[in-house]
């Protein structure tokens, strides 16, 4: 592997935005596709988030391939949930942005973890990102699952080996936490307006 597992994600942020400052459904969506291989690393651990990530990334792009210029800016598939009010239901591609998003905000708060806290073991960096990002939005059931799940998690040593590649990982790791989330912030600003208005036209 050329550099580490962060490497193509890096490659593929440079395209997120169109010229105009535009978020593009595709590019977008290519980067989320192309953390997976580190989900894949954890094993067990992270197979509920796994499945969640790759569930709501193939409801995104089933829609986009429906009509690829219509719905070549991320938002736009939104935007025309919102005008036919069905942004909230379960099945939405609102739905399923928002929860793709929450999703990558608890890896950004994981791969930061494991750069500030050197001594944690995987299991604590896994928990107390848990606890800072997808917690709150989780019933009962699945909070006890996920939290079940995390304590799978690898031996934090031979995880930073084999997602190293032969790229600086730790450098990788800092540059992909400091780079994606002002993406992930706009959709939730995005996302949030949104449904605020939604629940002013009511």
């Amino acid at each position: 592997m050329e550099g580490s597992v962060f490497t193509p994600s890096l490659e593929g942020m440079k395209h997120i935005k169109s010229p105009e400052g535009e978020m593009l459904t595709k590019p977008f969506l290519d980067v989320c596709k192309l953390i997976l291989p580190v989900l894949d690393k954890f094993g067990s651990a992270m197979s509920l988030v796994k499945s969640d990530v790759g569930g709501n990334i193939s409801r995104l792009e089933k829609k986009y391939e429906t009509d690829p210029a219509k719905y070549n800016h991320l938002y736009s598939m939104v935007k025309e949930e919102v005008d036919c009010k069905t942004a909230t239901d379960s099945s939405s591609c609102t739905n399923g942005l928002l929860w793709l998003t929450r999703a990558m905000d608890f890896l950004v708060e994981l791969f930061r973890n494991l750069l500030a806290h050197p001594d944690w073991t995987m299991t604590e960096s896994c928990t107390d990102s848990y606890g800072k990002t997808l917690k709150k939005f989780h019933g009962w059931i699945a909070s006890s699952a996920f939290t079940v799940a995390l304590k799978l998690a690898p031996d934090r040593k031979k995880f930073m080996e084999v997602i190293a590649g032969t790229g600086d990982v730790n450098a990788d790791m800092e540059k992909f936490c400091s780079t994606f989330p002002p993406f992930l912030e706009e959709n939730h600003k995005y996302l949030a307006k949104c449904l605020y208005d939604m629940k002013a036209m009511e």
